[in-house]
């Protein structure tokens, strides 16, 4: 009786152990990624409280997503716009680029909503307005409108459809709209940002937070232009071929663009560094938005530059670097932009 009773606690014991080993926001699972990670560096994002609902739902590019990826750009604006004689640098970085533009600097957030689809769409479609006007058009482009409004761009917060996102903008365009609370523009975010720490202000991240607005084809009052004249448009939607030079050459000439790839859970817990997978369970699909790219040193290790939508407090204030070349988590495979309509 006596064995079965310790034979009982030592499984229980480990029962234990394994559980924390598989909540992916415990320390130890913190710990076993840190020993793993060679050429970047693990720490906590969210406090271990956070709901690991919360941590799925960030996840909003759909497994359908690829049915809906857009025509090849060599396809939409033919051959020319290829640009084979274009020198690449061995780094480059939009934000320096094109110092005139704040919103390529601007890391936004989501909340406890799958819209990373809209997000890192209307991001870099925010940024090529004001690169291709040379710095004289600044309008910051409505998540909400978007992820309420297109309905053949998926599922709102539950997962949509990046590709259908750039579509969308060139057929029905999309108003202005700030961050959570900012009033600024046509529609800013209605979804509030949650909390990451654990003695902060902001509601915490519990998953349940993320209902799809509605959409509504209306300003907010306190915005003296009408919704239909506030709308702005894409000219052409295209997505980029998984080759390195032609995503490099795409970013240098049209600005930052939209990818979309695969989120394991040791991803969570990135700080610095050139993120690489290297411990953890598939979470699901992500959509971010691509800067730019580097080499890390003294490594040598090659990396695109990305802006998360998760806040300022996650990762390098909100920056991430992902390893290049190698379509790394399926970073290169799935590459939307578009040219605005100026």
């Amino acid at each position: 009786m006596r064995l079965q009773l310790v034979l009982l606690a030592v499984v229980l014991a480990l029962s234990q152990v394994l559980a924390k080993e598989d909540n992916i926001l415990s320390d130890q699972f913190i710990e076993i990624v840190r020993n793993k990670a060679k050429t970047w560096t693990v720490g906590r994002n969210f406090p271990e409280s956070v709901s690991l609902a919360h941590i799925h739902r960030l996840m909003g590019v759909h497994p359908d997503a690829h049915k809906f990826a857009l025509p090849d750009k060599k396809l939409v604006l033919g051959e020319e716009h290829h640009l084979q004689d274009i020198e690449i640098p061995e780094e480059f970085d939009a934000r320096s680029q094109w110092p005139d533009c704040p919103t390529i600097k601007e890391i936004r957030d989501q909340g406890s909503c799958g819209s990373c689809w809209a997000f890192g769409a209307v991001e870099a479609m925010s940024d090529r307005v004001c690169i291709h006007s040379n710095g004289t058009v600044h309008f910051h482009f409505s998540a909400d409108d978007l992820v309420s409004c297109c309905h053949t761009c998926g599922f709102g917060c539950n997962g949509g459809f990046p590709g259908a996102a750039w579509s969308y903008w060139t057929r029905k365009g999309i108003v202005s709209g700030g961050a959570y609370g900012s009033n600024q523009g046509c529609r800013p975010y209605e979804i509030a940002p949650c909390e990451h720490h654990v003695n902060g202000t902001r509601p915490p991240c519990d998953g349940e937070h993320g209902k799809t607005p509605r959409c509504q084809h209306q300003c907010q009052a306190s915005y003296n232009v009408d919704y239909k004249k506030d709308k702005h448009y894409g000219a052409k939607a295209y997505s980029v071929t998984k080759n390195i030079q032609d995503i490099q050459k795409e970013i240098m000439t049209n600005g930052p663009v939209e990818g979309a790839f695969t989120v394991y859970e040791d991803l969570i817990l990135y700080k610095d560094g050139v993120y690489q997978h290297v411990h953890g369970k598939e979470l699901g699909g992500h959509a971010i938005r691509i800067l730019g790219w580097g080499v890390q040193k003294p490594q040598g290790t090659p990396y695109w530059l990305i802006a998360n939508s998760w806040n300022t407090d996650w990762g390098n204030n909100g920056f991430f670097k992902i390893l290049r070349g190698e379509d790394h988590c399926g970073i290169e495979s799935s590459i939307s932009a578009g040219l605005p309509k100026l």
